[in-house]
């Protein structure tokens, strides 16, 4: 038997593949045989079935920083013993399995914006081996369009509770925040959809879990071969990762793995899910199975509905046993929760009404169209919009989202540059544990904080007025060590002024030409001091990145008699210059005439 080499670029896969059909084959075989009492044909052999390994889960990226289970699902000859499977992330033993299935290990996934290849290997006594990879790709952010268009799903039920398979773009009627839209697009829904399966595994859940593994179990046959689920059980927090797969196998044995312990924390695990479904492709559908009770949770309802209802996905809760906590106040928080997402609650008093139930959300899930507007407003603005949908038809039962957000403004995002010093004006290491962020009177939490290390564009601003006489060789020698203490890539430009400011030079990388401008500095005239400052802005108004003024003067902005200003500008036109351009200042006084104020 040769040996075999599968790779897999996260493309979907059937869940009746290659492997479904070589057991459906071998079923059928056993099955003839038991009937007719022959042989076994020869085409049937020991070694006509390959050793094969795949990787079931993940199958993609979700965009979560956490624990993700990789599971591979591995096919041997009969009577075949196999070595330990062997788990790799980019080449890096991660760990291996010896006593499967499941082969399943767990990988921290901490920065989802890298990518990632994860390798599966699997051997035999005989020499066979087997390999299997799959490239997770970074998670990439989508940019919102310019041009806002919706997409609703929308289910329409008759009187009977018959679900209408077909309908055109004549029989609705659309209204968002009370304006008429014009509908773009009526069609059956075909998307692929992401199952989410959200387990509520607390302790609480204990003495009814055998109830939640079947429940969660009998969702499985009801899903297209291109759907795929996510296992995603949660406590206090949400535990280890299986998915995306659309192997039932996998999905099954995620369930299987679920041991109740911890506390609950619902909304909590409903919000962190929200925050990545975005990362996942087609329709997505949570499915949150739970007994309602939230001891743990640090956030709201309303805050985990916003987060779900900004992702757009479906929420359908079965509730197990019945009876809702306190924190979630019962079940009509519950079914608020599926009902403002367009899906629906359910809570069986039996586990025999489990099967009617998965019935209920799969045709539920499965006879939807799909309805499309491009809203009258455009505005992206984060408001909540109301949508209203109807029929001609009042015997017909309409179901869809109750709205939507908006799409946000750009976020601002404002940068500080700043030193840190201690009493004797030593400079002092800090992390950003150490820093308190405070704007107009709230406090405000830093997203990054790091050494500032990107190229800066400086002005050396050098009073060159006749008073700096006796400071000269002070002035010249300072300036010196500043242009030769630069990094190599900051550009520099410096301004002499004294009747009024001169650029001796603009900014550049070449430090010849600093020094040579210093070399010629003498001091004559009166001091132009604002004037020089205001120019030193405007030159780097035009420049990305840092921007600094190193000043040095050693007095007012004054004529050479002394008796009026030296600036045609005023002190108050150079520091609105200063704010537009948010340019730092380093001002270096000399000698006892300075305006301090200044």
């Amino acid at each position: 038997m040769r040996n075999q080499t599968m790779t897999n670029d996260c493309t979907p896969r059937s869940p009746t593949g290659p492997r479904r059909a070589d057991r459906l084959r071998h079923a059928l075989v056993v099955m003839w045989l038991l009937v007719t009492g022959a042989s076994a044909p020869g085409a049937i052999d020991d070694d006509t079935t390959p050793l094969s390994v795949r990787i079931t889960s993940p199958l993609g990226r979700t965009g979560f920083t956490g624990t993700i289970r990789i599971v591979a699902q591995v096919d041997a000859p009969p009577g075949a013993t196999l070595q330990p499977v062997r788990f790799y992330v980019d080449a890096a033993l991660l760990g291996e399995v010896g006593d499967g299935p499941p082969y399943a290990v767990e990988w921290e996934d901490d920065n989802p914006f890298i990518p990632h290849e994860i390798t599966v290997e699997v051997s035999d006594d005989d020499g066979h081996h087997a390999r299997d990879a799959v490239s997770l790709k970074p998670y990439e952010i989508t940019v919102e369009a310019e041009t806002l268009s919706v997409l609703l799903e929308v289910s329409v039920q008759d009187q009977d509770g018959r679900f209408i398979t077909e309908i055109g773009e004549s029989a609705f009627r659309l209204r968002e925040d009370d304006v008429p839209q014009v509908l773009e697009l009526v069609a059956p829904e075909t998307m692929p959809a992401t199952y989410t399966l959200l387990i509520d595994s607390s302790q609480s859940m204990a003495r009814r879990f055998d109830i939640v593994r079947r429940a969660a179990g009998r969702l499985v046959p009801y899903l297209r071969p291109d759907d795929r689920v996510l296992v995603a059980p949660f406590s206090q927090t949400l535990g280890p990762l299986t998915g995306p797969t659309d192997d039932w196998d996998t999905i099954g044995d995620a369930i299987t793995a679920i041991t109740p312990h911890g506390g609950t924390a619902i909304l909590e695990s409903l919000a962190n899910v929200a925050e990545h479904l975005d990362g996942l492709a087609g329709r997505h559908v949570v499915v949150l199975v739970t007994d309602g009770y939230d001891e743990h949770s640090n956030v709201t309802f309303d805050t985990a509905l916003a987060a779900v209802k900004r992702t757009r996905a479906t929420v359908y809760v079965i509730g197990i046993g019945g009876v809702a906590g306190i924190s979630l106040r019962g079940k009509d928080l519950l079914r608020r929760l599926a009902v403002e997402t367009g899906g629906r609650a359910f809570f069986p008093a039996r586990a025999t009404q489990l099967p009617d139930v998965h019935e209920l959300v799969a045709a539920d899930v499965r006879f939807r169209h799909l309805v499309g507007y491009t809203p009258t407003n455009q505005r992206h603005d984060g408001t909540w919009r109301r949508i209203s949908l109807t029929t001609r038809d009042p015997r017909l039962r309409v179901r869809t989202r109750p709205g939507y957000f908006a799409p946000a403004p750009p976020p601002l995002r404002p940068s500080l540059e700043f030193t840190v010093t201690d009493t004797a004006r030593r400079y002092l290491d800090v992390s950003v544990e150490d820093l308190i962020v405070v704007e107009d009177g709230v406090e405000q939490t830093v997203e990054s904080f790091q050494e500032a290390v990107t190229p800066v564009s400086i002005v050396l601003a050098l009073d060159a007025s006749g008073s700096m006489r006796k400071r000269a060789a002070a002035v010249t020698e300072a300036a010196r060590t500043f242009v030769q203490a630069l990094r190599p890539n900051d550009s520099l430009g410096v301004v002499l002024f004294a009747d009024r400011p001169v650029f001796a030079h603009d900014l550049t990388t070449d430090r010849t030409l600093s020094l040579e401008a210093i070399d010629q500095y003498h001091s004559v005239g009166g001091t132009a001091l604002y004037d020089a400052l205001a120019d030193s802005f405007d030159r780097l108004a035009h420049v990305e990145g840092r921007r600094v003024v190193v000043l040095l003067t050693d007095g007012r902005d004054e004529d050479n008699p002394g008796t009026a200003p030296g600036s045609v500008r005023t002190f108050e036109q150079a520091l609105e210059r200063l704010k537009e351009t948010g340019t730092t200042v380093f001002a270096i006084g000399l000698g006892p005439k300075i305006g301090r104020a200044v």
